[in-house]
């Protein structure tokens, strides 16, 4: 069973940058695409920006220009930068394959706040 453990969240002012990680366990974690989620108070978790296997990188409109996604396959982990970050970005970051998808991990919570 795939595990999936996501850092570096926390709280940051308006217009603060933060990198989450997220680490996979397994051998498998290459040959997936992956995904960035996030899912805000009261909302419905949503996809915000993948990555295939390859690198080909997609984004959410919200988040297009301000985050990027990045990974690296030799250390099974994938990256997050967000920048220029706005109150609406805050949320419970997970990350996870695009499909089909594993067991969800605990997520890093970002908060976005004067």
């Amino acid at each position: 069973q795939v595990q999936l453990v996501e850092s570096g969240g926390g709280l940051v002012q308006p217009g603060g940058s933060l990198r989450l990680s997220c680490g996979a366990s397994g051998s498998i974690f290459s040959i997936y695409a992956m995904g960035w989620y996030r899912q805000a108070p009261g909302k419905q978790r949503e996809r915000v920006a993948t990555i295939t296997r390859g690198g080909t990188t997609t984004y959410v409109d919200s988040v297009k220009g301000r985050f990027t996604i990045s990974r690296d396959n030799a250390k099974n982990t994938v990256y997050l930068q967000m920048n220029s970050l706005k109150p609406e970005d805050t949320a419970v970051y997970y990350c996870n394959t695009v499909a089909p998808l594993w067991s969800w991990g605990k997520g890093t919570l970002v908060t976005v706040s004067s």
